[in-house]
């Protein structure tokens, strides 16, 4: 009787496993946000103002486009002030590109950062 499993160095193809832009989109937005300076991904410019979106539309702000085993990925966020805006760029495109590859096996072959406001925090100061 012949086991399937029985040579490590055999893969055994059961079927296909189809992952979701929206899976995926949320997966970028989330590694996004993690990065240092990142205040939050934006729903789009209205009326010149970016919004900047909760954390209940983590698959908003991001564009994903996938392909048989490759994914293109655009991003928009907003920037804390002060950032260091290529710094904080390259490191949404290192820190997205590892953790999509990483969690789906998908080639990620464009990460597109797209700054769309920065986020100025606004201290009250009453005494």
């Amino acid at each position: 009787m012949s086991n399937n499993l029985e040579n490590n160095d055999e893969i055994v193809d059961y079927g296909q496993i189809k992952i979701s832009d929206e899976v995926v989109g949320i997966i970028a937005s989330l590694a996004a946000t993690e990065v240092k300076g990142v205040a939050g991904m934006s729903g789009g410019i209205a009326g010149g103002i970016s919004e900047m979106l909760g954390r209940k539309n983590f698959s908003k702000g991001v564009k994903v486009e996938v392909k048989e085993k490759e994914v293109s990925i655009s991003l928009y966020i907003i920037v804390e002030y002060g950032a260091k805006i290529p710094e904080v760029a390259w490191e949404v495109q290192e820190s997205v590109k590892n953790t999509i590859e990483t969690m789906t096996g998908l080639n990620v072959v464009d990460v597109n950062i797209n700054v769309q406001g920065v986020n100025i925090e606004k201290e009250q100061k009453e005494e």
